[in-house]
């Protein structure tokens, strides 16, 4: 499409940020012409931009977000097992003079060089060894191409190595257990005294003083509160994902009653957006999928294809506010809660919705898949990383490797199992479904079985017994510490984990709760409360506002509404340059952090500002890029085998595995998705025409554009330039502007912000 242009006029369209980075139009005049292709200028120079932006911004979406679980998981087992019989100080004969049992020494080498050189794929030999390039290690066969990958990833990313002593064979040094249950983690939670060094005014909830007195030891004051433009979106986006009306807005704006807010999180959490929004936090800790990642030409038989039941299920569980000890419960054991409640059992997705494998009846295939499913409960639900311990004993968490095989025999004796939908097939002969279009997907008791633990991981060299038992160092009273003896055990870690008796539930899942609505967690690493995991910031408040979660009914809903009407959540996101110098990470809260949408509240709000977005509650998967699909992102298909482009261009997690937090990057295909996919176009089509059939001036079609976008007015200058790049087109040509100004509108960082 063709645009007209002034004479050496240059245009810029500016979404201000605060000082962020804005999305740049420049409109100039063809040498040799009267039009240029606006949108072919349009995206040379966001091109341009975001090359220059991404230089600085670009972060890798790594493998795993810790660096230290995932030396532990993939590279620290291989070398035991497959390098120490050679190259460590256990070894009868050191070949080659190379040690590989610490950090300094892999890095040292040995007769022939450096083995690990960070960074540098090349100058490793460890790796060029096996690759089978020079030498050929280890010398019995090589290693898979999965391994040698990983090793690959490791040394590119740093080969970040925690380890400062060699490893050696020895037995690990007896756990003084009294001592590691002085770790604060490992401490049930208590209800503290509010800090009396703060003053009545900047209180609203219990945890704005806990807020401010560490404020004040810094000599800091919040940050006033927010505009109320500022806070509607912040909180609509916040609880139900989605942009508020103009209606919304301008109703709330103006209802100067002292309880508007209050009322405003009442509906938005009575809303049944509200479960579409915060499923998908859970999704990502359950690392949800609808098929596997290493499917085989045609064959789906390890495809889930009623996955969206489970969906559907978290959905409905966040709209009814299910208590979190009872969600928690029914996701390990709903078949053994309540037998009857067949419905109830499609909670079991959370299991058997997991990675599962060809070679079933191989041991070394279950292994991976009792790893997967420890992982994800005690990640997700726990924040330890108790399958670090799965070939050695865990070497900074008091967790020894029989924890990890008591934990592992659960899943042993637990089959995933695919239930039929309907009572015909109920009664068929042997209780199976024809057909997979199946069953919902969950998970049953099967031959019950306490695991040996397998030295050093390998199922070929068994050691003692583990009795099928909660972890130790979490058994601070007697109905914990007993071993597991009805069924699979399921019921009874169900029962350990939601308990007040333990020390990590609800401080695992407020933190989550806070870090989701604040952009960053009181303790940094979410799924890490151990000895690497990061302090909370807040220790106190955490533990407070855990306890009463818990006397709430361990109601969520009441946690949301408790940290949304606080004074600290009301915060405006001003930056303040002397605050900024004492506090520069914003660790002590003086202001709000301003954020960026994730792809779901992103997409959505895409359909919703073109009045397109479909209300539609549950049902099977969508494809989120397909121009004219309506319904939320919430409801899009997640493979395993091959993530969809869209999501995967904005940070959607990888589903093979549990997900913590999302990664952010900054990339240009982004911005060429935003200017050149149909879905993008489609959306902008949609505004233009929701704009130009509501209001007949273009000064009035531009204030709409922006309420209804960004939820405010424009400035004089927007508004100025917005008139000057729609001035002189004539009627043939006005449809196709408004489109090009609506896609620039939806192409600005404000867009993809909250502030």
């Amino acid at each position: 499409m063709l645009v007209r242009t002034r004479s050496r006029f240059v245009m810029l369209i500016r979404t201000k940020i605060s000082g962020d980075a804005s999305v740049i139009l420049t409109t100039a005049r063809s040498p040799d012409a009267d039009c240029v292709p606006a949108i072919e200028i349009m995206q040379q120079q966001t091109i341009i931009l975001t090359i220059c932006l991404s230089s600085i911004l670009f972060v890798s979406a790594a493998v795993f977000a810790d660096e230290n679980e995932f030396f532990e998981k993939k590279i620290r087992p291989v070398l035991v097992e497959r390098c120490f019989k050679c190259h460590s100080e256990q070894a009868d004969k050191v070949k080659g003079g190379l040690l590989l049992d610490s950090r300094d020494a892999s890095r040292r080498g040995g007769d022939s060089g450096a083995a690990v050189v960070p960074g540098d794929l090349d100058a490793s030999l460890l790796l060029s060894a096996l690759r089978y390039e020079s030498f050929e290690m280890p010398p019995d066969g090589k290693l898979p191409d999965a391994v040698i990958a990983a090793f690959e990833t490791w040394i590119k990313q740093g080969a970040h190595d925690p380890r400062d002593a060699p490893t050696g064979e020895a037995a690990a040094a007896e756990i003084n257990w009294e001592e590691a249950r002085r770790f604060w983690a490992f401490q049930l939670p208590t209800l503290h005294a509010l800090p009396i060094d703060v003053s009545v005014e900047t209180i609203r909830r219990p945890l704005d003083a806990f807020v401010v007195s560490r404020l004040n030891d810094s000599k800091l004051t919040p940050n006033p509160e927010a505009s109320r433009n500022v806070l509607i979106r912040r909180v609509t986006f916040d609880l139900i994902g989605l942009p508020p009306t103009p209606e919304e807005v301008k109703s709330f704006v103006e209802d100067k009653a002292p309880d508007a807010f209050e009322r405003l999180v009442e509906r938005l959490l009575a809303s049944p957006q509200y479960g579409e929004r915060w499923s998908r936090t859970w999704l990502d800790l359950a690392r949800y999928a609808e098929d596997q990642a290493h499917i085989v030409g045609n064959n789906t038989a390890l495809c889930y294809p009623n996955a969206y039941l489970y969906r559907d299920w978290v959905i409905n569980a966040f709209n009814k506010d299910l208590p979190y000890d009872q969600f928690v419960r029914q996701q390990l054991a709903a078949d053994l809660v309540n037998p009857d409640d067949k419905a109830s059992h499609i909670a079991l997705g959370f299991i058997g919705l997991g990675p599962k494998y060809y070679r079933r009846s191989d041991i070394e295939v279950m292994a991976e898949e009792w790893e997967d499913r420890v992982d994800t409960v005690a990640r997700g639900l726990l924040g330890l990383t108790i399958a670090c311990a799965r070939c050695h004993d865990h070497k900074y968490d008091p967790i020894p490797t029989e924890d990890y095989y008591s934990l592992a025999g659960i899943f042993a004796s637990t089959e995933m199992f695919n239930r039929p939908l309907d009572a015909q097939r109920e009664r068929e002969k042997d209780g199976r479904a024809k057909k997979a279009e199946d069953a919902v997907h969950i998970v049953r008791d099967t031959k019950l079985q306490d695991l040996n633990v397998f030295i050093r991981g390998d199922v070929k060299k068994k050691g003692q017994v583990a009795k099928r038992r909660f972890p130790r160092i979490l058994c601070s009273t007697e109905s914990l510490s007993l071993a597991f003896e009805k069924g699979s055990g399921r019921l009874e870690l169900a029962d350990s984990i939601a308990t007040r008796d333990n020390s990590l539930t609800a401080r695992v899942i407020v933190n989550r709760v806070w870090g989701q609505l604040f952009g960053e967690p009181i303790v940094g690493t979410p799924s890490n409360f151990g000895s690497l995991g990061e302090r909370p910031t807040h220790p106190d408040l955490l533990d407070d506002l855990s306890v009463r979660f818990m006397n709430s009914g361990w109601s969520l809903k009441w946690l949301q509404r408790e940290i949304v009407l606080s004074a600290t959540y009301r915060q405006s996101s001003d930056i303040d340059s002397a605050k900024q110098d004492i506090d520069p990470a914003n660790r002590l809260l003086w202001r709000m952090n301003r954020r960026r949408l994730s792809v779901e509240a992103w997409r959505d709000a895409l359909l919703s500002v073109g009045d397109r977005l479909a209300f539609q509650l549950g049902g099977p998967s969508i494809d989120p890029q397909a121009p004219d699909e309506r319904r939320r992102t919430a409801y899009s298909r997640i493979s395993r085998l091959e993530l969809d482009a869209m999501l995967a261009l904005f940070d959607f997690p990888d589903p093979n595995v549990h997900s913590p937090k999302r990664n952010e990057t900054t990339t240009p295909l982004q911005k060429l998705f935003v200017l050149n996919s149909p879905f993008m176009v489609r959306q902008a089509e949609a505004f233009a025409r929701r704009v130009t059939e509501a209001e007949a001036s273009d000064t009035d079609r531009i204030s709409l554009a922006y309420k209804i976008a960004l939820g405010r007015s424009p400035s004089a200058d927007e508004r100025e330039i917005g008139l000057t790049f729609l001035d002189g087109c004539d009627e043939a040509e006005e449809e196709t502007r408004w489109v090009q100004y609506a896609q620039i509108v939806l192409a600005s960082n404000e867009m993809f912000m909250l502030d």
